[in-house]
């Protein structure tokens, strides 16, 4: 982050809920939207889709010096939402909205997507829907960083066992996975680990507000991977993929996935850079 804002070729897929476009910490933001469904503007900012996109959106591109993260303000969001604001509690979507709005996402041009809401089950068919879209995103050179889940519990789904996305782990200020986070082989293999205790960023109606959990931690490392693509623009994504990845070398396998090390990741990539 100290090195730039991001880059406006770097284009970030954020799939969630609608954002408060209005928002003054977001008003510099470049936002591109994507799909013939949900709005891309919040219509009721009290709407917890509302809050949640908003907040997410707050995280990866409000306004450095805001209240919220602000980790890549300098990169385009491809806004994607797949929640409605009609929901009174956590909203959800079906595995074909998900599915169309990862394609969706690739097929305009997304370097990462940040996917900050879980599938916690579906149909045989359902799941080979979303695998689908995930083998279209890999085989594109698109990152998807999914959140892990926060249901206590020790299992995968079709998104967190797919080999090519990073799930994503809440972790506490001590360095400690949240006890809310899911855990499991697939994603201690493949997921990192990242901030998600008392995350402040940006409130859709009112002052920021402040969160815990996987889908408050996925942005962070959604954002670094913006940052690295912004500062190796050539690099190949699986080259991306290795040099986030490399912080687990030489650990033993576990249900837990490593803390993400954004500044061992640039240094990796600049290494590469030179030879």
């Amino acid at each position: 982050m100290e090195r730039g804002t991001g880059k406006v070729q770097v284009h970030v897929g954020l799939i969630d809920g609608p954002v408060q476009l209005s928002h003054p910490e977001l008003n510099t933001t470049r936002f591109q939207t994507l799909g013939k469904g949900s709005s891309p503007a919040c219509s009721r900012h009290s709407s917890f889709a509302c809050m949640h996109g908003t907040f997410v959106a707050g995280i990866l591109a409000s306004k450095r010096g805001s209240a919220a993260p602000a980790i890549c303000p300098g990169c385009t969001i491809l806004l994607r939402p797949i929640f409605g604001e009609s929901a009174r509690a956590v909203p959800v979507a079906t595995a074909g909205d998900l599915a169309a709005a990862i394609v969706d996402c690739v097929d305009a041009g997304a370097h990462v997507v940040n996917l900050s809401a879980a599938l916690l089950s579906a149909t045989g068919t359902e799941q080979t829907v979303v695998r689908n879209a995930l083998d279209h995103a890999s085989a594109r050179g698109t990152i998807i960083v999914a959140a892990a889940g926060n249901d206590s519990i020790i299992g995968s789904t079709a998104i967190t066992r797919h080999p090519w996305v990073i799930p994503v782990v809440a972790y506490d200020v001590a360095g400690r996975p949240l006890a809310l986070s899911n855990l499991g082989a697939s994603i201690g293999r493949s997921g990192l680990g990242a901030p998600g205790q008392r995350i402040t960023s940006l409130s859709a109606a009112g002052p920021p507000r402040t969160f815990d959990g996987t889908s408050v931690a996925t942005p962070f490392v959604a954002g670094a991977i913006a940052l690295l693509r912004s500062e190796f623009p050539g690099v190949a994504a699986t080259a991306i993929r290795e040099a986030v990845d490399a912080v687990r070398a030489g650990r033993r396998v576990s249900l837990m996935p490593p803390l993400l090390d954004a500044w061992g990741a640039y240094k990796r990539l600049a290494a590469l850079r030179r030879t």
